[in-house]
């Protein structure tokens, strides 16, 4: 496919020399700073050592002042809570840390947590939830990742006695639940100064605003942090500010062999085959993200919170052998479904020169229809929506491009929809079964109405120019100090011109793979592989100088460890 090379502004000269002075370090990497707003020595400093002492204050979150003032007289009046999460990977870790940070403090007879059944009660708050907490005696219930607009549900738990606390990162509706307290940066009157939370995350802030209020002490607060990374990770938040430092201090934890701090994330380790390896964003979502995510997929979410919570090296085992094991079968529905959608679009002449693409299918599992939308959006660059029929409606989810807003495009359908939420690039909607066909032609039509023509090819973003004999061990290091990276603080692309490939290298591996080595003045060569890039080999070969766009890691092979190049496109001169 097409790729759209987007080269980013260089920073201002001035800028880049003066932090260089300050810092003593290669310019290439002082400018990859000043791209990402990091200009001065205190703001490097912040960026290259993130501290929990520069988090916000939690009480600066609209609301927070009651949700702490509600879940302290619970503590004190002997009450019960119910800690309720969704059940992908954000809910979930949501729910382990809200619930073991609280347990110590109400003790196990009086916390309990609760995830929904995907298939049975559907996303977010249910009245099957409400249920088991009025019947149990539970007063409280802390929704997390789920219920800022579960308007209704939340008047159902006020008849039945039952009060609300609601940590959420999605946009609201119109109108807020009832709830004792909304906690939710994205609430138009909330002045907390970071808005891209995880659900985690606002749960986080919620056991730090608790904690303070009691005088306890932080650090067993900080000791749960590996969670809020994970759920940072899977819920593809971008990696800047609050989000940055957690990410930074989770990962810490997660990497420290020598003081493991979640036996359930050990055992998940080793079954993804990440034992020995350094864990960053990458690995957390696709080692740990796809496995933690299956067991609400498939079946039952409370088997990754067991899980999570598992104390003793044996019973992580035991659960993450369960959540891998489900992991599997959402793989084989993964790759069947995902084959036969593409097959509806290759045979469907309107679908494959559509500017959306809208599937049903009555039978598909509904719980990959999220991933198989992304396999579709990688095939056919494209907002896509697909839908299957869940306790008589169609329901699914959507995927988006760059730039492109889904959640306003179904927004915009929302007669047609029995309830819909998300984000910019993903949302979930539930409709009637027949207003399938009305949908996918109103949504067509917003999209290819709005949607502009560059924004249905692939960007490639490229922070700057350099020359291969720039690629140098020192330089890799430097690289690696400015993790963890993910969205809003991407890893380096770099461009590279009048490249060459050394005779004989270039070859087919893993039946579509371009593996091969460059060289730009004859001296200095560099190993490169390009993922799914086989189909250039046959113009490579042609001995023809090109650039290539690449980021930069450490290969290791048979112990040895050499620097790499991985391709992301490539392009003649």
């Amino acid at each position: 496919m097409e790729k759209r090379w987007i080269r980013k502004p260089a920073p201002d000269p001035d800028k880049v020399r003066h932090l260089a002075d300050a810092l003593r370090v290669n310019e290439a990497i002082i400018s990859l700073l000043c791209q990402r707003k990091v200009c001065t020595f205190e703001e490097a400093r912040a960026y290259f050592r993130p501290s929990l002492d520069s988090l916000p204050d939690p009480l600066l979150m609209r609301d927070m002042d009651r949700a702490v003032d509600r879940l302290v007289r619970a503590l004190h009046m002997g009450e019960k809570v119910l800690v309720f999460g969704d059940y992908d990977v954000d809910g979930t870790t949501s729910v382990a840390l809200v619930y073991s940070y609280l347990r110590s403090f109400f003790g196990p007879e009086r916390i309990d947590y609760y995830i929904p059944d995907r298939y049975k009660e559907g996303y977010g708050v249910s009245d099957a939830g409400i249920d088991f907490a009025a019947d149990h005696d539970y007063e409280l219930i802390i929704a997390l990742d789920c219920g800022v607009k579960a308007v209704e549900k939340v008047a159902y738990a006020n008849q039945r006695g039952v009060d609300f606390i609601i940590c959420d990162h999605h946009l609201p509706g119109t109108e807020l639940p009832a709830a004792v307290a909304v906690l939710d940066p994205k609430r138009a009157d909330c002045p907390y100064p970071f808005k891209e939370l995880s659900g985690c995350g606002v749960g986080f802030k919620l056991m730090q605003a608790f904690t303070q209020n009691q005088g306890f002490p932080e650090e067993p607060l900080h000791e749960l942090l590996d969670l809020v990374a994970v759920s940072i990770a899977a819920d593809i938040v971008p990696i800047v500010g609050e989000n940055r430092t957690l990410a930074y201090h989770g990962l810490r934890l997660l990497n420290d062999r020598l003081h493991p701090q979640r036996a359930g994330l050990d055992a998940l380790r080793e079954l993804a085959g990440i034992q020995n390896a350094e864990l960053n964003i990458s690995s957390l979502v696709f080692g740990f993200s796809p496995r933690i995510n299956a067991a609400g997929r498939m079946g039952d979410a409370k088997r990754s919170v067991a899980m999570l919570l598992a104390e003793s090296t044996e019973e992580a085992k035991e659960k993450a052998g369960v959540v891998d094991k489900t992991n599997q079968e959402r793989r084989g529905f993964d790759t069947s479904i995902t084959k036969e959608a593409l097959e509806m679009i290759e045979q469907d002449a309107m679908l494959r020169t559509a500017s959306t693409t809208v599937l049903f299918k009555q039978d598909w599992h509904k719980g990959v229809v999220g991933i198989v939308a992304s396999r579709c959006l990688d095939k056919y660059y494209r907002p896509t929506i697909i839908l299957t029929e869940s306790n008589g409606k169609a329901t699914g989810s959507a995927r988006s491009v760059i730039g492109f807003d889904v959640h306003q495009a179904i927004e915009e359908c929302s007669e047609l929809l029995d309830q819909f939420g998300g984000h910019m690039y993903a949302a979930g909607l539930t409709l009637p079964v027949e207003n399938v066909p009305a949908f996918r032609e109103k949504f067509e039509r917003i999209v290819a109405g709005r949607i502009l023509p560059e924004q249905m090819i692939p960007p490639v973003e490229i922070d700057q120019k350099i020359q291969l004999s720039d690629i140098t061990p020192s330089f890799f290091n430097l690289l690696r100090q400015m993790e963890p990276f993910g969205p809003g603080n991407s890893n380096p692309v770099f461009e590279s011109e009048k490249v060459y490939v050394t005779p004989d290298s270039a070859r087919i591996v893993g039946n579509s793979h371009l593996k091969l080595t460059l060289t730009q003045d004859g001296r200095h060569t560099v190993d490169a592989i390009g993922f799914g890039l086989g189909e250039y080999l046959e113009e490579i070969q042609r001995g023809q100088p090109f650039s290539v766009c690449y980021t930069v890691e450490m290969n290791e092979y048979r112990g040895v460890k050499t620097l790499q190049l991985r391709v992301k496109d490539i392009r003649w001169e």
